[in-house]
């Protein structure tokens, strides 16, 4: 395996944990712990992303060599790795939940790479840590499928996130109660490498000042502008409050890019608390997550957010906007005047509206938005959530729709209700004059509105369905189905002939089948 250049900067510029026992415990005036991944019996390469380990700087040949699927799965160490895990806090659903942490995941280190850049190296699901609490730091293949899919689907769909590397299965059974109800089962074990340029989360700013240690707030705020946002403290002086200030508005910024992306291809978190939510805009944390089906503001994959449907597909930019408070306040003590931090939060909001009505333009095919297309918008949500239509079909269809002619034929496969679909058919051939009208006032060549309508409207996303087929096929020991879903979603604007199934709407037995709908945060 080709050597790596690790500079580990968490641990070598800020505070860590003098115990180095293993133990669960509260971490005081330290930002993470020292540990080890604890190994694993009989480890196997199941997949991995090229593209991720062409960032890092490995090849196939590195890849497919035994060593690296040792390390990868927590039995070795590359010469520079120090694997440790992050001390942090979180607001989850609503409520402050103090010290969290990293309790399945172990950075390795992090990675130079030879164009300069740095990624950080974590292993998620390698055993347990000082933040495991009551759990044992593992993770089951089925979760591990979805997040090593999903974290690659999204980057490919242009939506900033964080990457995974590869997916290992560890030859061992982990016992997981998957729907709460008293009845755990043993299931397969696997570990995934992430990758980003920073794990850096909201909650590593709120768990210090949650326990008013200032100091220790203001060195990672600093450390976090010096090594992730560079631009904002090129003279190599200590950040002063107005570099700060630079720094939250950039963060909330990248929030707001991050979640109208969200919005725009139809991605709900599914467990947006503060602990999962990273300061440089990625998506992060692939736990309860889901693709919206039938169109619904309302709906949520996570059932323990079934009740209240806090983090629904709806309310995700509010959501973000709460959090980014949350962030604020832990920061309040570095500022002699929260004015800065208004005047960010309020960034937060420019920036997403601007981002929602360049998503309205482009999915519509308007060159611009105007006032009236946002209703327009909003006026077809109504209705495709009235007729039970599929948001990614009804939307790359609505490209086929010939403005001087507009009809539903184009559109009649992201119809899952036949009544629901005659009963609105009126309302929609209503909207798709409407629709045609101010495309034809637009006066674009057809062909550049259709080109530029499928690039931001994807044929193909990570359907829970299809995760699912593919967590089915590999727990009976075939993994051929992540292997094909990987490369499908590696082009997702792209029409892929022979692969139509995986563009296909919600077959009606995953209507209700568990990892089909709703999925629980056990894992």
């Amino acid at each position: 395996m080709r050597p790596l250049r690790f500079d580990n900067r968490f641990a070598r510029d800020l505070p860590g944990d003098p115990v180095l026992q293993p133990g669960r415990r509260q971490v005081h005036g330290a930002l993470y712990s020292h540990v080890q991944p604890s190994p694993v019996a009989a480890p196997r390469l199941v997949a991995w992303s090229p593209e991720c380990a062409a960032l890092v700087g490995w090849s196939e040949a590195d890849v497919r060599a035994p060593r690296f699927t040792q390390v990868m799965a927590g039995n070795a160490l590359l010469e520079g790795m120090q694997p440790i895990a992050a001390n942090y806090g979180g607001h989850q659903f609503g409520q402050w939940a103090g010290q969290l942490g990293d309790g399945r995941a172990i950075t390795l280190g992090e990675v130079v790479n030879d164009a300069g850049e740095r990624w950080e190296l974590q292993l998620k699901g390698a055993g347990p840590t000082p933040y495991s609490r009551t759990a044992d730091g593992r993770a089951v293949l089925r979760s591990s499928v979805r997040e090593f899919l999903c974290s690659e689907a999204m980057h490919h769909l242009g939506v900033p996130t964080t990457r995974a590397l590869c997916l290992v299965a560890t030859g061992e059974a982990v016992v997981r109660d998957m729907f709460y109800d008293g009845r755990p089962r043993a299931e397969p074990g696997a570990v995934v490498c992430r990758v980003a340029p920073s794990f850096i989360r909201f909650g590593n700013f709120e768990l210090p000042a949650s326990r008013d240690d200032r100091a220790l707030l203001a060195r990672l705020v600093d450390f976090t502008i010096r090594r992730d946002f560079p631009h904002l403290a090129q003279d190599g002086g200590e950040p002063d409050e107005g570099v700060r200030a630079r720094w939250f508005a950039e963060v909330c910024e990248r929030t707001a890019v991050m979640v109208a992306h969200w919005m725009r291809v139809g991605f709900v978190h599914g467990v947006m608390n503060t602990d999962n939510m990273s300061v440089l805009g990625l998506t992060i944390d692939y736990g309860p997550y889901g693709w919206i089906d039938d169109f619904d503001l309302d709906w949520t994959p996570n059932t323990t957010d079934a009740g209240g449907r806090r983090y629904r597909f709806g309310h995700q930019p509010q959501i973000a906007y709460w959090n980014l408070t949350r962030l604020a306040g832990a920061l309040a003590p570095l500022f002699a005047s929260h004015d800065p931090l208004h005047d960010a939060l309020a960034r937060y909001e420019h920036v997403y509206v601007d981002a929602y009505r360049a998503n309205v333009a482009a999915k519509l095919g308007l060159a611009a938005c105007a006032d009236d297309d946002v209703a327009l918008m909003h006026d077809l949500y109504a209705l495709l959530k009235a007729a039970e239509v599929d948001m990614t079909i009804f939307f790359r269809g609505l490209a086929d729709v010939d403005p001087d002619a507009p009809s539903l034929a184009p559109l009649a496969g992201a119809f899952y209700d036949g009544a629901k679909r005659d009963a609105n058919a009126p309302a929609f051939d209503a909207w798709l004059a409407r629709h045609a009208a101010r495309v034809k006032a637009d006066a674009r060549d057809s062909r550049e509105r259709r080109a530029a309508m499928q690039r931001v409207n994807p044929r193909y996303v990570l359907r829970n369905w299809l995760a699912q087929e593919a967590i089915d096929r590999a727990e009976a020991g075939d993994d051929a189905g992540i292997h094909e879903l990987l490369d499908v979603m590696r082009r997702p604007y792209d029409d892929q002939s022979g692969r139509e199934r995986f563009a296909a709407k919600r077959p009606d037995w995953a209507r209700d089948r568990a990892g089909c709908s709703m999925l629980s945060c056990s894992s």
